[in-house]
């Protein structure tokens, strides 16, 4: 845990009491603040009373005995209209921040002597690999690495910090939004395309989340910002001339003349005065298709912003075992391969996976974002038949119709044995692909939920059909 500084003696209130919540209700006790924490549901309140936490009721306690209100970042700040909550703390002029924040502050008010590196990553998609590929390669490089925030551990559960060590931190655009004095030592922004514009107001609010990981960078820093997008095209473009820190862009479809960049699976470091080959990633099994090159090379250029010789990074990017819940073989029954991408939360993911494959048998569906999947036209010729999941099927099956042919399942393990009685039925097996191109919120609490159920279901399936291979 990273006991919160700060705020000794400060009273915090507490709102969403998921692991987020209570992470940071813990580590403000532990750094000397009281607490007041609040849910509204059952399950988080009970949570908090087993491990003692003051309960108050938020709706109708005195905001003027709050020094701040450590917000939870699935509760909306700003869109579709501020929480409750928000409202209260503004009226009363209360402090609105997330948990991020409480550990950058944490961090500047730490004895320089223990202060860690920081690598901040985010993104609309890639930023999970990408943490976990950068985290890999650092400790592949004997440095002491904590991997967290928006990605396993959230960010005040990781362990202590020390000057040796260093933090490879996933942050969502919720995050950041709640973020205002992190100053990472590498940040790194991969892409931008449409997500979660509810919560942001619009594509201008979205994108501007997301740039809050730049905010603090000064001399001495270094931003990796992906370039194969126009947003991150012009945000690079706006780095450079502000001219207060090193600026590596990053590419998968083309060279660049001063960064690092991937082509045809050839990763190339330009940073000095010439490009040089330092690693093919066609020799990455975990790491296949142009977004994972571009991930790579996000990673190499975060880690050279640490100092690791090019050598170890190579060897890192090659070793690494992949990310559980996207792009993830998990088995195969009689020729066909089970590919569990639930990470894929909308279409632009689920594009990476559906790009990688030749033929698929596509399950898909859940909350849909906005546009749904008619931006992913162009691969239908790719997919034999989709497996239509969740509130978005009806909407989904529209889209097909007369494309792709397609079927409603009522449940995700049904979906799962559809798919593959028809790639055996083909006699060509094939790939059964969970890329479901939607949030998973309708049916699972997450996406590592749905992942885990599409993994079991291949489980009982495989138990199914050798059970009838034993009996035959």
């Amino acid at each position: 845990m990273i006991p919160v500084r700060g705020f000794e003696g400060k009273t915090v209130a507490v709102f969403g009491l998921a692991r987020t919540g209570l992470a940071a209700a813990r580590a403000l006790l532990a750094g000397g603040a009281e607490v007041a924490v609040w849910d509204e549901r059952a399950q988080g309140l009970a949570a908090a009373q087993a491990e003692g936490f003051q309960i108050v009721d938020l709706s109708v306690a005195e905001w003027s005995q709050f020094d701040a209100l450590m917000l939870s970042p699935g509760v909306p700040l700003t869109h579709p209209e501020p929480h409750w909550t928000v409202q209260m703390a503004r009226q009363a002029g209360v402090e609105i921040l997330g948990d991020v924040e409480l550990f950058a502050r944490s961090v500047n008010l730490a004895p320089a002597h223990k202060r860690p590196h920081i690598v901040a990553i985010t993104g609309t998609n890639g930023k999970s690999t990408t943490t976990a590929l950068i985290g890999h390669v650092c400790a592949q490089a004997g440095r002491d690495t904590r991997i967290g925030g928006n990605i396993g551990v959230g960010v005040l559960d990781l362990p202590d910090m020390h000057g040796g060590a260093v933090y490879v931190l996933e942050l969502s655009s919720y995050q950041l939004d709640l973020t205002s004095s992190l100053k990472p030592d590498v940040a790194v922004l991969l892409n931008i395309s449409p997500d979660h514009l509810d919560r942001h107001g619009g594509m201008e609010g979205y994108v501007a989340a997301k740039r809050r990981i730049l905010l603090n960078q000064g001399p001495g820093d270094t931003s990796v910002i992906g370039v194969d997008d126009p947003w991150g095209q012009r945000i690079c473009t706006e780095a450079k001339s502000a001219n207060r820190r090193t600026i590596m862009p990053v590419s998968a479809s083309k060279s660049i003349g001063r960064g690092v960049y991937a082509l045809q699976g050839q990763l190339y470091d330009a940073t000095g005065d010439r490009a040089v080959q330092v690693a093919d990633l066609n020799r990455a099994r975990s790491l296949p298709g142009r977004h994972n090159w571009q991930n790579a090379a996000a990673a190499y250029a975060a880690v050279r912003g640490l100092g690791v010789p090019p050598a170890d990074i190579a060897d890192g990017l090659l070793s690494f075992p992949g990310l559980a819940h996207r792009m993830e073989t998990v088995g195969h029954i009689r020729g066909v391969r089970f590919v569990n991408d639930s990470k894929a939360t909308n279409s632009d993911a689920a594009r990476q996976a559906l790009s990688s494959y030749g033929r698929v048998y596509w399950i898909a569906g859940g909350r849909a974002k906005e546009g749904g999947i008619e931006s992913l036209s162009d691969l239908f010729p790719r997919v034999a038949r989709a497996y239509l999941i969740g509130e978005a099927a009806g909407d989904f099956a529209q889209t097909l119709e007369g494309k792709v042919p397609n079927v409603a399942c009522t449940h995700l393990g049904a979906a799962v044995a559809r798919a593959f009685a028809d790639a055996q039925a083909s006699g060509e097996g094939g790939i059964v692909l969970l890329s479901p191109a939607c949030a998973s919120f309708d049916q699972f609490v997450d996406f590592e939920a749905r992942g885990e159920a599409f993994r079991e279901a291949v489980c009982e399936l495989a138990g199914v059909v050798a059970a009838g291979e034993a009996e035959a």
